[in-house]
């Protein structure tokens, strides 16, 4: 969506525009999701999402693939994409805690997933570039709407979800949750850094095809390396957290991702051919994710079951709707600052946040101990 955006208005602002309606809800939807997640059958619910994300999906490829699409359809699919994807990313998260029996193995389930996620963003966007190369964008779209069929197959299969036990009324339920991750400084810690990162560090996605069609003389095979090259630093990252249990662990990866995101934004907006970028562009999916996932991995197993679905849709919340912010922010920065001049500024604020994560993980540290 982002390449054909570009190329029908070469705006850096609408790029920015169509990141943050695709991803903004989840500032306001998903912590209200959290309540419903709790209170009904998760299995149903993900398949209803399923099947409206499959008619979103469609429909773009219908009216790309006839050629009325305009800019104005593309700002208005995003949106309902973003409301859809509210719901979507944190009933799959919460998901998670039902399938495994054992606590134990929740961090490594959860690794696990991520992996899985981690490896289809090193996939498929060279695979997009690839296909769209030979085809058209509405083929693309076509494509992904066929694909939630797929996974809409495999959960119908699983055994029912019921209800976690959320008492009370909704606005109730909702100040519980809120009041249970406030309170706790480990978990509110936590959040505050997944807040600030994907503000602050959230430039590159939003520049990827300005810097694949200017900055490197590119078209959309460029962007979808790009793309997969922080793909693959975010696979690499689930690996590491895959293999790591502890507190102390995780933490020390959430203080690394901060100062690996500082470097491969730095050097993004530095690199003069692709080669280097690609390089940067897997630094930055690596100290991301890397943030990212050791922050999931540590909510869900902290969180009780009746309470796990509102945490982790504060968590997604937060790591999408900064994300979106971060990224209209940055569309509009690139339009006076340059693409190189925004990535530079993003790249000082994520080392500043790299240092006071480094303070606040002893206190973590000590509050748990």
């Amino acid at each position: 969506m982002s390449w054909l955006v570009y190329r029908l208005t070469g705006s850096a602002v609408l790029l920015g525009v169509t990141a943050f309606l695709s991803q903004a809800p989840q500032l306001v939807i998903s912590p209200l999701a959290g309540l419903f997640i709790d209170r009904f059958d998760r299995r149903r619910l993900f398949l209803c999402v399923q099947a409206l994300m499959i008619a979103q999906a469609a429909l773009l490829a219908a009216i790309t693939a006839l050629g009325v699409v305009t800019p104005a359809h593309l700002v208005g699919l995003a949106a309902l994409f973003g409301v859809l994807n509210s719901v979507d990313t944190p009933l799959r998260q919460s998901m998670l805690g039902g399938m495994v029996e054992d606590r134990a193995l929740l961090r490594n389930a959860i690794a696990l997933n991520a992996s899985l996620f981690n490896s289809a963003r090193f996939v498929g966007p060279p695979l997009a570039g690839l296909i769209l190369s030979f085809t058209s964008e509405s083929w693309c779209f076509a494509i992904n709407a066929a694909s939630f069929l797929g996974v809409a197959f495999a959960v119908w299969r699983q055994p029912p979800q019921p209800p976690s036990g959320a008492s009370g009324g909704m606005a109730e339920a909702f100040r519980q949750g809120l009041a249970f991750a406030w309170n706790n400084q480990t978990i509110r810690t936590l959040l505050f850094s997944v807040a600030a990162l994907n503000l602050a560090g959230s430039a590159y996605g939003v520049l990827m095809p300005i810097l694949a069609k200017e900055g490197f003389a590119g078209d959309a095979s460029t962007l979808g390396w790009l793309l997969g090259a922080t793909g693959g630093g975010a696979l690499a990252a689930t690996l590491l957290v895959a293999t790591r249990q502890r507190l102390e662990q995780l933490l020390r990866l959430v203080i690394m991702g901060w100062g690996c995101a500082a470097l491969g934004l730095g050097g993004l907006g530095l690199s003069p051919s692709l080669t280097p970028a690609l390089a940067a562009a897997f630094c930055i999916g690596l100290g991301i994710s890397s943030v990212n996932v050791s922050t999931n991995a540590l909510l869900q197993s902290m969180a009780p079951d009746a309470i796990r679905g509102r945490v982790i849709s504060y968590f997604t919340a937060l790591r999408f709707g900064m994300d979106a912010l971060g990224g209209l922010a940055a569309g509009a920065m690139a339009a006076g600052l340059g693409v190189a001049g925004t990535l530079g500024l993003e790249a000082g604020l994520v080392a500043a946040g790299a240092l006071a994560m480094a303070t606040l993980s002893r206190r973590i540290k000590a509050t748990e101990a």
